[in-house]
């Protein structure tokens, strides 16, 4: 059987790639900085690579420790997978995770099953009060937030690329016409949610009329309430196209739906880089990023 490196330093240099920071890196192994720096020059020794760029406090990968990162860490994911598989310890891996409710009950859900099936130790309490990003590490685990960009302090994965959409019922549709017009449109209510107040501005600048100012803009904490009033005439509610056709609502409709308009926003996964090291976490990372809901 050829030789290995020592595993202990293969997980300090894991830990130090996926944290960011050997200090942090350190923490989280109950290390010394210069018992993991030991355990990193193990390493390097073993395979005869400069792995980091060591200047003042700081440590930066490589091209070589780059290279041999995205080469050996998925397959210490999967040995860890695997002896995870064997470990029948009885326990249950919870996670706190945030949701946006409209993401949890349109792509989430549906397909929460084949979680269960695959990891039926791990089980998930949902959140959906507001501000999920800035509880990430306090009161949740990992959440999937709408935003722009997601804080940098946070490990994050894109999970879609969305388009603007203005979406009314049929009739109101059918009022406002084919083409933007700013007088019809000026006549009308829009929906808009709380945090995504650009949305309404890209499209608004996408179809030509920047000045654009409505009777009213009512604003709403749910997506899913803001799709319901569409439905009811209460107005035109700005969304993902992503949205309208995950509804299947045949009340409603796309005003001028051949216009694109790229949206500022994307659903994202975050967490805490250390996050991603506990079996809850790491489990639902990996089935999400897989699964493309």
């Amino acid at each position: 059987m050829r030789r290995l490196p020592p595993l202990r330093s293969l997980e300090a240099f894991t830990r130090t790639v996926r944290l960011g920071s050997a200090r942090a890196a350190a923490e989280e192994l109950a290390l010394s900085p210069s018992a993991l720096s030991r355990r990193i020059a193990t390493l390097e020794e073993f395979t005869g690579k400069r792995l980091f760029s060591r200047q003042k406090q700081a440590m930066k990968l490589t091209d070589e420790g780059e290279a041999f990162y995205r080469a050996v860490a998925p397959r210490i994911d999967a040995l860890a997978d695997a002896i995870d598989g064997q470990v029948e310890d009885g326990r249950l891996h919870r996670l706190h995770l945030g949701v946006m409710p409209l993401f949890g009950s349109q792509r989430l859900f549906p397909r929460l099953a084949e979680l269960r099936k695959k990891h039926p130790q791990l089980h998930i309490d949902i959140d959906t009060s507001p501000h999920l990003e800035a509880r990430v590490g306090d009161t949740l685990d990992a959440a999937i937030v709408l935003s722009q960009s997601p804080d940098s302090a946070l490990y994050s994965v894109r999970l879609d690329h969305n388009r603007v959409f203005a979406i009314a019922d049929r009739a109101t549709v059918a009022e406002v016409g084919d083409t933007p017009d700013a007088a019809r449109l000026a006549r009308q209510t829009f929906l808009v949610h709380n945090e995504l107040a650009e949305s309404f501005t890209a499209w608004r600048d996408e179809i030509g009329l920047p000045e654009l100012t409505p009777a009213a803009i009512d604003h709403f904490d749910s997506g899913q309430l803001i799709l319901e009033a569409a439905a009811q005439g209460l107005g035109i509610a700005i969304m993902h196209d992503d949205h309208l056709a995950r509804a299947k609502d045949e009340r409603l409709a796309a005003l001028f739906p051949d216009i694109e308009v790229e949206s500022p926003f994307s659903y994202w996964f975050v967490c805490r880089p250390g996050a991603l090291e506990t079996r809850a976490v790491r489990q639902f990372h990996d089935w999400l990023v897989g699964a493309r809901l």
